[in-house]
């Protein structure tokens, strides 16, 4: 995830000045895919390979042909890879929501006494939200511009104009991500507050004025005693979003045959967030425990239900204080969600609360509950989500750790790469656990084109794969030499980073190359259907660095049955990792790779400190001379 500066606003969304995202080179891409993949796979699969990949470059080749169509959809859209992007990452997966695609950002534990703390706290963020809002909304939100490489480069904000705008409705095959057009009349804007598995409206501009701190407390208030009264309760309908999008769009289907049930649907879909109260976990709120309720609410037993997950933002405001966001991936970044994250935070410290003070609106109409007409089907469908979500609960094994034997400082004085540094150490990691590398995704911004979302930087790099082999067999490799391989193996990460930002990485091109053939009706190209393009893109590793200026951590689930999440948050003095995987998975473990990891991380900085004759000398106040460039790169999540 980049490194951002914040300068002069500039209209959000507006693309003036960004160039268009370039098409690179085929053969370019096909010499790196070969590069990528020829020590992942056996010997005799990658001979076939490379003689498919030669074929499909040859003169005159369906690569050629495929290449200038894409080509010319480039001319003609604004960004010729995002809709193929947006499809394939996210509107066609039909895996849940939860874990598998939502990241969160857990907040710090906060320390509620008494349920109008609880609702204090949520009446200050949701004045927070509004402020963050309007920001947005006046186009006066500042220009995010790169650091590291490529230093003060603006970025496309577009992704911003998203965040309360957009949801993702289910289908049976494909997903839609819906937008809500502005109007010169604004709507009368409301939010959806789940409390007690129930949803509840409440309209934060009434009247044309935007309610205060104390008319949003008195509502929650309002929300909470309706949320208690038992013979008003109605089924969990928020549990349909956590199941599989498939059986989500069908249950749906089914939903909207009553006109009560389209009304309540139209009011989610249409609202700008949603804010849950959850009950008391009843867990230890350990950060580990605190990212496991934020990924999937604890199940049906404690507030699984209490979400609605085609929405961009929740805001999760629990009575213990495990509090955070859960974000629907598809319309925006990570960076985003941090930014707003940040926003909110920076707010609710340094504003005090205005409950006091502020004078309220005389007559609020009162908040009203979201009705629900439950058929045996909708029975029926509730019953296999809360099932399906349980074992979700069950499967996810998850690992927060706070490695604090060293943090950022440390790797700058080397001249590394925090990031590149990092991503070296979790192949090493890999390596050492499993005795081999795999295909490994690292997200990076290409926000510096229009639309820009994200291509994938591929950290399995030969050049890695001698440096942990290296380390791995110890005697036989000089200290020295093992140094010499970790900056080939840096500068390897550090240039496919350049590469990645600057539009000229392969997955992005492949997948354009991959879905003109479709487009054309073309027979699937031999290329895209070896064995070797199927491993490439199953990213038994999926890694992001997501760092925070704020106390808080982002996380989420590994993108494959038998893979790792694997997110991090580099600081000066610590690392935060948040590694996941699944328990039904013989092959991984989240305690083992943290601890493994732990330990390469040490063996890296004793090899460093005994050998880097680049690291940087300490100067009499015991700071670096010079300033060292940080890398930065894209977020999943």
């Amino acid at each position: 995830m980049p490194v951002l500066k914040r300068e002069q606003a500039r209209d959000v969304g507006d693309p003036s000045g960004l160039p268009k995202l370039p098409v690179p080179p085929l053969q370019q891409t096909l010499d790196m895919y070969l590069k990528c993949m020829s020590h992942l796979i056996p010997e005799e699969q990658f001979k076939k390979t490379k003689v498919i990949v030669e074929k499909f470059g040859a003169p005159g080749g369906i690569g050629e042909c495929l290449q200038k169509k894409l080509l010319e959809r480039s001319e003609n859209k604004a960004n010729w890879v995002y809709d193929y992007w947006l499809e394939d990452m996210y509107l066609s997966n039909r895996l849940a929501l939860p874990v598998n695609s939502s990241p969160v950002m857990v907040f710090p534990k906060q320390n509620f006494t008494s349920q109008s703390d609880t609702l204090r706290f949520a009446a200050h963020l949701i004045s927070g939200v509004l402020e963050y809002k309007s920001l947005i909304d006046g186009r006066a939100l500042p220009v995010d511009y790169a650091r590291g490489q490529l230093a003060g480069t603006p970025l496309c904000m577009d992704q911003y104009n998203k965040v309360f705008t957009s949801y993702r409705l289910p289908g049976p095959k494909i997903d839609t991500l819906v937008a809500q057009k502005s109007t010169v009349m604004p709507e009368p804007e409301h939010i959806i507050v789940a409390c007690k598995n129930q949803f509840f409206v409440l309209d934060v501009v009434i009247n044309f004025r935007r309610l205060n701190e104390k008319d949003l407390y008195t509502q929650l208030e309002r929300i909470r005693k309706m949320a208690d009264i038992e013979e008003e309760r109605l089924p969990p309908i928020g549990l349909l979003t956590s199941d599989g999008r498939t059986q989500w769009a069908e249950a749906r289907s089914v939903l909207i045959k009553d006109s009560t049930n389209r009304d309540s649907l139209d009011m989610i879909e249409r609202c700008l967030c949603l804010v849950c109260l959850d009950e008391p976990s009843g867990t230890e709120l350990t950060d580990t425990n605190r990212a496991l309720l934020m990924l999937h609410g604890g199940g049906m037993d404690k507030n699984g239900g209490n979400r609605w997950y085609d929405k961009p933002m929740q805001f999760v405001i629990g009575a213990d204080g495990c509090c955070g966001v859960v974000c629907e991936h598809s319309p925006f970044e990570g960076i985003v969600l941090v930014q707003c994250s940040e926003y909110l935070l920076r707010y609710m410290r340094g504003s005090p609360s205005k409950l006091v003070r502020a004078a309220s609106m005389s007559e609020l109409p009162a908040p009203r509950r979201l009705r629900w007409k439950c058929s045996p089907d909708i029975q029926a469908f509730l019953t296999a989500s809360a099932d399906k979500l349980q074992r979700l609960v069950k499967n996810l094994d998850m690992n927060v750790n706070k490695f604090t034997g060293y943090g950022k400082e440390f790797i700058k004085k080397q001249k590394m790469s925090p990031d590149a540094y990092i991503q070296v150490a979790l192949q090493f990691t890999f390596y050492r656990c499993h005795g081999r590398l795999v295909p490994t995704y690292e997200s990076a911004s290409i926000r510096r084109f229009q639309e820009g979302r994200v291509d994938n930087i591929r950290s399995s790099t030969p050049e890695a794969l001698a440096f942990v082999k290296a380390m791995a067999n110890s005697s036989k490799t000089t200290d020295a030499e093992k140094m010499a391989l970790l900056w080939t193996a840096i500068k390897a990460q550090t240039n496919y980073t350049i590469l990645a930002i600057t539009g000229m990485a392969i997955d992005n091109h492949l997948l354009g190359l991959r879905e003109i053939a479709k487009e054309l009706k073309l027979e699937k190209p031999e290329l895209f259907s070896d064995t070797t393009y199927a491993t490439s893109i199953h990213f038994i590793l999926s890694t992001s660095q997501v760092p925070t200026t704020e106390e808080m951590f982002c996380c989420y689930g590994p993108v494959v049955p038998n893979g790792y999440g694997a997110c991090y948050n580099p600081q000066t003095d610590h690392i935060i990792f948040c590694v996941s995987s699944f328990r039904d998975s013989a092959e991984t473990s989240s305690d083992l790779f943290v601890k493994t990891l732990e330990g390469c991380l040490k063996e890296m900085q004793d090899l460093c400190l005994k050998c880097n004759s680049e690291a940087k000398p300490i100067d009499s106040t015991g700071k670096m001379d010079g300033n060292t460039k940080v890398m930065k790169n894209g977020s999943k999540s």
